[in-house]
């Protein structure tokens, strides 16, 4: 069997298609603009002083009246890169980037290369998310729920590949669909010293990777006359490939060996492209088995846990990995591409889905994952009504593994281990108010109160305000992706202090809740609007060796501008809080890693009446952190419902 050609997406493909349903604003997208020097280093400056600033509840937050010797030192090298000559000569060289003919996104490649493709570390935990479905009663085992799944999938994947998918709207307008086409019959590759991603063509790909005690099976979709398999037939194919698994898992899982850092996956991957390093250590050639899990659609994963709980569904421990979220390495490919691991169903019908953000961020996989359990929730869809039970079975995809892979396999392993086993998940399903009274009695947008209800929690526990990194979507423009919201300012830093101190009387903190708000909700939509800080000035944290957009404009002669040189900077972008809020009635929580060793990630939904806060960490200081959150989204309640007679200092929070 010889490889199939990939699909390149190139931006002339994306622009031919503009007339279609799903890409049909592509061509009116406004560009993502350069920001100003100016405006940049402002924001900058303010998104360090509450970093700068003594942290204890009573004392005066940094200013040009009550500096601190690191406050000035910053403002220095603020002041130097504002007038700096070599600076503004990094701005026009960013500028003419930008309007280079045929450039649709001057940060796009940049952005994709420095957070992803040419980051090394492993793709769990450090680049995967999780979604955890609420349960399905009508569909009580692992077959049945992966058969509806799969055939809702089915449905969603039809929309897309014929371009009839309505298309994404915010709220100033359409935004830019490209990053959908990486959904389904994709995958990542481990290259050095940068990986590649290839999409495969969808019509001559209609099969799923099924995996199932860590071996690998495959099966149409279509029938060769071009119908669909209905639910029950996709619940045979499932139930044949449980039997054909058997009851034994396999001692070397391939699967495992997706979970190393890229360079020594890329090692010991079997390129098919002549141009590239290939290292044989499997007998004969696996190309062709590979490109079978590659270009499938999506890899399905039949889990044999009953995880029962919300807790047990997102942290029960299978190899100290995670059910959803990592699920032990040993059912697992994660090289596909987005839905690279796709559908993880456990055997009581628990189920969830895995991606990963290279090419593609979070509200895309939401889409499709609200989709599904939405049509399926509320019968919109024909799940089919044939069951022909002659279909041929599922193929194994089978694999010759040399001596050295085998040992590469259990090595994979051991390190995955190793690596998970300090991280703990704690999810806060906290009831006390949600949407509904947020919006009505507090007078604020919910993401501004879930972002102090972090800032507050965590100062709570650690006597400090955290580096919090969310994300805004920049989708709005051609080829956008995502902004930082740099959650952590002044006047966070400033509530909190007054929550705090015992003070302030209660309008007093009301105000500066008001205010911390305010900044919120500007600096949202500044990085909604390409505005940001740090895609123009950074693309990863210096600890994790990448370079800043402007200074990639740098030549090999000229010197580091002081202000990427100033401690606070990688302070300043040392996330210790990783946040993001991916909102649906029909999950049960969003999870992913933290970004440093030290710190916490954030996965948070707000609903009408409740709010679900999901919260992995390597520290061991999860389920502190679970309950100084509760207590903090107490004391904003109580805030709000103050006696506005009552402006005594002493009130209690």
């Amino acid at each position: 069997m010889s490889r199939s050609s990939p699909i390149t997406l190139s931006n002339s493909a994306m622009s031919s298609e503009a007339k279609s349903i799903t890409y049909q604003y592509q061509d009116g997208l406004p560009h993502l603009p350069v920001p100003e020097i100016e405006s940049t280093a402002h924001k900058y400056f303010r998104s360090v002083i509450p970093l700068v600033s003594p942290q204890e509840p009573h004392s005066p937050s940094a200013s040009d009246v009550a500096p601190t010797p690191a406050y000035n030192h910053t403002k220095a090298c603020v002041n130097e890169f504002l007038t700096s000559p070599l600076v503004k000569e990094l701005q026009g060289r960013l500028k003419k980037r930008a309007e280079e003919e045929g450039r649709v996104n001057w940060l796009s490649d940049l952005y994709n290369e420095w957070s992803f493709m040419g980051y090394r570390e492993p793709v769990i935990p450090f680049s995967c998310y999780c979604i955890v479905h609420k349960p399905d009663h009508s569909r009580g085992s692992g077959v049945k729920r992966a058969s509806g799944l799969v055939r809702a999938i089915m449905e969603f994947r039809n929309l897309l590949e014929t371009k009839q998918l309505e298309p994404d709207f915010g709220k100033s307008g359409p935004l830019c669909m490209n990053s959908y086409r990486w959904l389904f019959n994709s995958c990542r590759y481990p290259c050095k010293p940068s990986d590649i991603a290839k999409k495969f063509d969808p019509l001559a790909n209609n099969h799923l990777a099924v995996i199932r005690k860590g071996q690998f099976f495959e099966f149409p979709v279509i029938k060769p006359n071009g119908s669909w398999l209905s639910e029950a037939e996709l619940e045979m194919q499932f139930g044949r490939v449980i039997e054909l698994a058997g009851p034994n898992e396999t001692p070397f899982p391939l699967g495992a060996l997706t979970t190393q850092d890229r360079d020594t996956w890329a090692d010991v991957f079997p390129h098919p492209h002549p141009s590239l390093t290939r290292v044989e250590l499997f007998y004969g050639d696996h190309c062709d088995s590979l490109e079978r899990i590659e270009s499938s659609i999506i890899c399905v994963a039949l889990d044999d846990t009953s995880p029962m709980t919300i807790d047990e569904v997102s942290v029960a421990r299978i190899l100290l990995g995670f059910t959803i979220w990592a699920g032990g390495c040993k059912d697992r490919f994660f090289d596909k591409q987005q839905c690279r691991l796709g559908l993880i169903v456990c055997e009581n019908g628990q189920s969830g889905f895995n991606s990963e953000h290279s090419c593609m961020d979070g509200t895309p996989v939401a889409r499709m994952n609200d989709w599904i359990l939405d049509v399926l929730a509320n019968k919109k869809i024909d799940l089919g009504t044939s069951c022909d039970t002659n279909l041929p079975p599922p193929s194994p995809i089978e694999f010759v593994l040399s001596d050295v892979t085998k040992q590469n396999i259990f090595r994979a392993i051991s390190k995955f281990e190793k690596r998970m086993s300090p991280y703990s998940l704690d999810v806060l399903e906290y009831n006390g108010y949600g949407e509904r009274v947020i919006k009505s009695r507090f007078k604020s947008p919910p993401d501004a109160v879930a972002q102090l209800i972090f800032q507050l929690g965590y100062y709570k526990l650690f006597g400090r305000v955290p580096v919090t990194w969310e994300p805004a979507q920049t989708r709005k423009f051609k080829l956008g992706r995502t902004e930082v919201i740099r959650s952590c300012t002044i006047e966070a830093l400033e509530f909190c202090k007054a929550m705090e101190n015992g003070a302030d009387n209660w309008r007093g903190r009301m105000e500066k809740f008001r205010r911390a708000v305010k900044t919120h909700l500007k600096n949202s939509k500044e990085a909604s609007d390409g505005q940001g800080v740090d895609r123009h000035l950074r693309g990863k944290s210096d600890s994790i060796l990448f370079s800043h957009a402007l200074q990639l404009c740098l030549k090999p002669e000229e010197e580091i501008p002081a202000l990427f040189r100033d401690p606070m900077y990688k302070e300043s972008t040392y996330w210790t809080l990783s946040t993001s809020h991916l909102p649906s009635e029909h999950f049960n929580g969003v999870s992913f890693g933290s970004m440093v060793p030290e710190g916490f990630g954030l996965g948070y939904s707000v609903s009408k009446e409740s709010m679900r806060f999901s919260i992995t960490t390597p520290t061991g200081n999860g389920a502190r952190l679970k309950n100084s959150l509760k207590a903090a989204a107490d004391d904003i309640f109580r805030l709000m419902n103050f006696d506005e007679g009552d402006e005594s200092s002493s009130a209690k929070l």
